[in-house]
């Protein structure tokens, strides 16, 4: 029977995911000699080629990637076995380590980790602002529990090491100048804001939100400035430079604009909450989750 090294099969995964051995290194506190001895022993082990020159870097062979199909279940029921085993020990006290977008920390993060300190005082949430690709790496990696993020900036429902969880659909409203035209219309649609100037990011999923929200309405927005965070775009909004669109997380909380609601259009955007499989069972992390999960149903 072949012997499976699990120490060795958590690189080669690693390696799958930073797709260098250097990367691979960092992520593991390594050098990357022992990284490459650690991979050349395994293949030695199981009697297969596992990484092949490509140029200065290398490849998983077919093979690895056969092998890394069949231990991601293994790694799955190992994070299981370790949750149960923390949830026999502590309870419902511990540590959870939460990866958050920005909008999200204030409005969801923060009314979970108030509920939490009167429902369950045995559990910590630390809180880490992330960005949405830095937080899939960070999760990876085991370096926080559970991410929220944006499921434009998510992995697929395919990526095995990943459970999802829909928090929260949230609304896109319009934010206008006080003394916008439109600003008291009893309706608003996007097409009325066809020939305005518009406020969103330079590039990336919001700018390509904002464009996809507007295409159907049949214009596209003209970008009369870009900003990426919330309080630079609702301050140019509000000295009348252009009307942006604005999640109803961060609306909500907004002052000196105009915030009008597109009952025709409502685009929306989806928040989500992923962990990684295996990890469900652990009673902190599950607790966690339902905290977050209410906060959420608050704000809906």
């Amino acid at each position: 029977m072949t012997d499976w090294d699990i120490k060795k099969l958590r690189i080669l995964r690693t390696l799958a995911d930073q797709g260098t051995v250097t990367a691979t290194a960092e992520a593991l506190h390594m050098t990357p000699s022992a990284v490459s001895q650690q991979l050349t022993n395994l293949a030695r082990q199981l009697g297969v080629p596992l990484l092949e020159p490509q140029g200065r870097r290398v490849r998983l062979t077919d093979a690895a990637h056969l092998v890394l199909r069949h231990t991601e279940a293994v790694f799955a029921q190992l994070e299981r076995a370790d949750a149960e085993l923390t949830g026999y020990r502590s309870g419902e006290s511990g540590e959870v380590r939460v990866g958050a977008f920005s909008t999200a920390v204030p409005v969801l993060v923060v009314p979970a980790v108030a509920a939490l300190r009167l429902t369950h005082p045995g559990i910590e949430l630390r809180v880490r602002e992330t960005e949405a690709a830095e937080s899939y790496e960070l999760l990876s990696a085991g370096t926080v529990d559970l991410a929220l993020s944006l499921a434009a900036h998510a992995p697929t429902a395919r990526d095995t090491r990943f459970t999802r969880i829909t928090l929260l659909e949230d609304p896109l409203d319009v934010a206008l100048p006080p003394d916008h035209p439109l600003a008291a219309a009893p309706v608003l649609r996007l097409a009325d804001l066809s020939a305005d100037r518009w406020i969103y990011g330079g590039s990336g999923p919001w700018s390509e939100i904002t464009r996809s929200a507007c295409e159907p309405a049949g214009f596209v927005p003209e970008q009369a400035h870009s900003a990426s965070g919330w309080t630079a775009i609702l301050a140019m909004v509000e000295a009348g430079m252009g009307v942006a669109l604005v999640p109803r997380m961060v609306s909500a909380r907004a002052s000196g604009v105009t915030i009008r609601t597109l009952t025709h259009d409502r685009p929306t955007r989806h928040v989500i909450a992923a962990l990684r499989r295996g990890t469900e069972a652990a009673p902190a992390l599950a607790q966690a989750l339902k905290a977050l999960q209410r906060a959420a149903g608050t704000l809906g």
